[in-house]
């Protein structure tokens, strides 16, 4: 994971993601805290927030924030130069992304824990989304990342 996040040029997160991994990364300890610290972050938000506002660490304060729509937010970061671009969040900003159509890749952890509950990632989905696995990989924890790219 740390060698994959040391490879991107910025962190897309949703406001929701960014406050709650804001608060979370400046103080942790490790390689991935260093990357999650150190690389640029971009919030996506319909209303717009002041990233100083809700994080004090500088690398998470000074972030950029984009209010626009979200597909044609992601198409202009896409057709940047640079490296790629890693979306974190929570589901309600993962389905919209998934939406849009631009995902290349999908990072799909599977953890060892039966919640009961939650959002499904593709249910927004209009159609049939094919998948191919091209990685996987399973930890010490017994959790599973799969890496998938769509067909």
């Amino acid at each position: 994971m740390a060698e994959k996040i040391e490879n991107i040029g910025a962190h897309l997160l949703g406001r929701k993601a960014f406050t709650q991994l804001g608060s979370f990364w400046p103080t942790a300890p490790g390689v991935v805290a260093k990357h999650m610290n150190e690389i640029p972050k971009i919030a996506f938000s319909r209303n717009g927030f002041d990233p100083s506002q809700v994080v004090s660490a500088k690398s998470w304060s000074d972030a950029k924030v984009f209010t626009g729509d979200l597909a044609e937010g992601i198409a202009k970061l896409k057709n940047e130069s640079g490296k790629d671009l890693l979306a974190h969040g929570g589901v309600e900003f993962a389905q919209n992304l998934v939406q849009t159509g631009l995902v290349d890749e999908f990072w799909i952890a599977t953890h060892p824990l039966a919640a009961g509950s939650g959002s499904a990632l593709f249910a927004k989905l209009d159609k049939p989304l094919y998948l191919k696995l091209v990685e996987s990989k399973v930890f010490s924890t017994g959790a599973i990342m799969n890496v998938y790219r769509p067909e």
